[in-house]
């Protein structure tokens, strides 16, 4: 299993006392595998979502990436898994206005202490992989909603992570967009051995998923008819 979330509680500060935010949750995610994770706005799933980025430490439980459970890491050996490890589509791509598709992956080189000139071939080559090597050159601006989005999942394997989180990636698109990176999420998936999490309100994408983890009040089940119910 290449991420591992056992037995994990969140808590949160609510006046005087504690809100659950995630109750004894334990989900395995293997490698080359895709999770979704659904349930009612309030119910968890982000705060699942950051638990397994590492951006949330749990009251209690461990979250294993690669064989090495992360309790007791430093601020900083996190950032560093981080980077070399996880890869994080969020919601809404904040690209940089100024900076180009091509560069908007290879800055993801600079933040590693990498050279962006000699990261320009793997920057390429996962344009190519989302289908946008033809718009290398063109600046968020220029690119519709679903291409904006396929620049950001492709930012988001830029350091060849294996682990994959993304947060509600069709959440500004229609349908058919939201099919298309649905499909390429799935593919990338599979075709780049990540144990990838993705948080969507959407049930109409879920036959893609490999399994469906359900979060109601912060409990995690498998509704009936998953692929592993």
């Amino acid at each position: 299993m290449t991420l591992n979330l056992t037995d994990i509680t969140l808590t949160y500060p609510d006046g005087d006392t504690r809100l659950t935010a995630l109750d004894d949750i334990t989900l395995e995610v293997p490698k080359g595998s895709l999770t979704a994770v659904v349930g009612p706005s309030g119910s968890g799933k982000s705060s699942l979502l950051a638990v397994a980025a590492t951006l949330i430490t749990p009251d209690r439980g461990t979250v294993t990436i690669d064989g090495t459970p992360t309790t007791g890491m430093s601020r900083g050996e996190l950032t560093t898994l981080r980077r070399h490890t996880i890869g994080i589509v969020f919601q809404q791509p904040n690209l940089i206005a100024s900076l180009t598709a091509a560069e908007q992956l290879q800055v993801m080189a600079r933040i590693d202490g990498r050279s962006p000139a000699r990261a320009r071939p793997r920057a390429m080559e996962l344009l190519d992989a989302v289908g946008l090597a033809d718009q290398a050159a063109r600046r968020p601006h220029q690119l519709s909603g679903g291409q904006r989005q396929r620049v950001n999942i492709a930012r988001a394997l830029m350091n060849d992570p294996t682990v994959l989180l993304v947060d509600e990636p069709t959440s500004a698109l229609d349908h058919e967009r939201g099919a298309a990176v649905i499909d390429l999420i799935t593919r990338l998936t599979h075709e780049r051995s990540t144990a990838t999490i993705l948080v969507t309100h959407d049930r109409a994408h879920l036959t893609a998923a490999d399994r469906i983890a359900e979060v109601h009040d912060g409990r995690l089940r498998e509704p009936a008819g998953s692929p592993h119910s």
